[in-house]
Parts: C-alpha cells; structure tokens; sequence
C-alpha cells in the first residue's frame, strides 16, 4: 500500500506539468473555503459586550493621534504571546477594532503598545507626557506636543464625520449625531453630568476636563479622552473567549 502510494506521489514529482495541475488544484480548494463563506457571512467579527463606537470627543482625539503620526511609533496590537500579555494586558480581540476605520495596529514599537493604556496613568500624567515626554520617561525618544495644549479643538465638523463613518458600518444612530457637539462639549465638562451622553454611548465614558483648562476644549483633551478609553470597553474579569456573544 505503502508502496503505490510512493510510486504515484513519484511520478506527480517527476512531471512538471502534472504536478503544476496538482498545485492550482489544491490552492484553488483552499481559496474557495476562505473565500466562498465571505460572500454570505454578514461579519466575520464575534461581537463583545461593552464594545461601542467612540464619542465624539474620542473620534476627534483619534483624528489627531493619526494626523500627528502616534500609530508609526505605538502599536494597537497585543499578540497572544506570553511576554507580550505579560508586558501589556489581555491579548486584541478583532471586535476591539471593528470601529476603527482605518485600524491602528501599527507595525513597529518605537514606544510601548497602547492598547491598554487607558486608565494606566492619570491625566496628569499624560498632560506632562505630551507636553515634555523625558519629564516623566528619562529615556523617551518622542518629541514634544505641548502646542495641544494651546489649540482649541476644532470640532464643527464632527457630526458630518459621524454620518460618514455610519455607511461603512459604524452604528451611529441619528440620535448621536444630532447631538454630537453637545455630547463633546459635555464629556469635556465634569459639572455637565453627562446624562445624555451616557444614555447614548453607556456608562462607560470618562466625563471631566482632561487637559486641565475647563475653560476651553483644546485638541489634548481630546487626545487624552481617546488615550484613556483605549482598552477600557471589554471587561476581561468576565470575558471567556469561548462564552456565547450574548456572554461575553
């Protein structure tokens, strides 16, 4: 038995043609069972509960976190390796990047992974990070972003952003957009109270005056709001990765 089979994997081996047919075969029946279930699944990402889409502050802090290039020196991806889970959380789940157009992943590590960075350091911490990065890490390579500090958030077009990023999926309902300046102006204001904002996006939302000045919205309150969320909306004491969705 042994022996015809080594005779017919021979000759497969000994004829170029043969064994080329063989290869498109084989590679066409693994691309069809990749591909084929992507025309009829809806979304191949599980989803997780506490996962939202950003605030409005948070998606004008991410705005400035990509416009300022963060994502080439700090990943978003924690690999389910030891010294990685070790070192930063909770290996990424894929719902926790299923709002984010484009992903912030990254593929180099300048400086540490921020996946988990939320609620790590106090906003004072951030402030002086930001503002003077060898103030409170000796080592660091970043440059210095005090000037956030110094310009008002620019956020007349926020509620446009919204609607754009809800055609390609991002479940921001009519209610959030109409209210999308309110809602940053309100998490950014720690007297607001934040009802409204917490009945649209959940209690889980930092509400207070991140930068230190309550009497403006610069662009690192934003970027401190979006900082402090990453990382924050799935509760891993809970979460099993093998509990039904309605679970996790």
């Amino acid at each position: 038995m042994a022996g015809s089979s080594w005779a017919a994997h021979g000759r497969l081996e000994r004829h170029s043609l043969l064994l080329l047919i063989a290869i498109i075969v084989v590679v066409s029946i693994g691309g069809l069972i990749e591909i084929v279930p992507l025309f009829y699944l809806e979304n191949t990402i599980e989803p997780v509960r506490g996962m939202r889409p950003y605030t409005p502050l948070e998606l004008e802090g991410r705005d400035i976190y990509i416009r300022e290039g963060c994502y080439l020196c700090h990943s978003q991806m924690i690999r389910p390796l030891r010294d990685e889970v070790e070192r930063y959380g909770h290996y990424s789940l894929a719902a926790e990047s299923m709002y984010d157009h484009p992903f912030q992943w990254g593929s180099e590590r300048q400086g540490p992974d921020l996946a988990r960075v939320g609620g790590k350091y106090s906003d004072g911490w951030h402030r002086d990070h930001l503002a003077d990065p060898r103030s409170v890490v000796p080592e660091s390579v970043m440059p210095p972003y005090r000037f956030l500090a110094e310009k008002d958030l620019d956020y007349h077009d926020v509620a446009q952003k919204m609607r754009t990023l809800r055609t390609v999926g991002v479940p921001y309902t009519d209610d959030m957009i109409a209210n999308a300046v309110t809602d940053l102006r309100d998490q950014d204001n720690a007297f607001a109270g934040g009802a409204g904002l917490h009945a649209r996006y959940g209690r889980n939302v930092n509400v207070r005056n991140f930068a230190g000045d309550p009497e403006r919205i610069t662009e690192m309150d934003a970027l401190i709001a979006y900082l402090q969320m990453l990382g924050t909306l799935v509760d891993f004491s809970t979460y099993k990765a093998d509990a039904p969705a309605n679970q996790r």
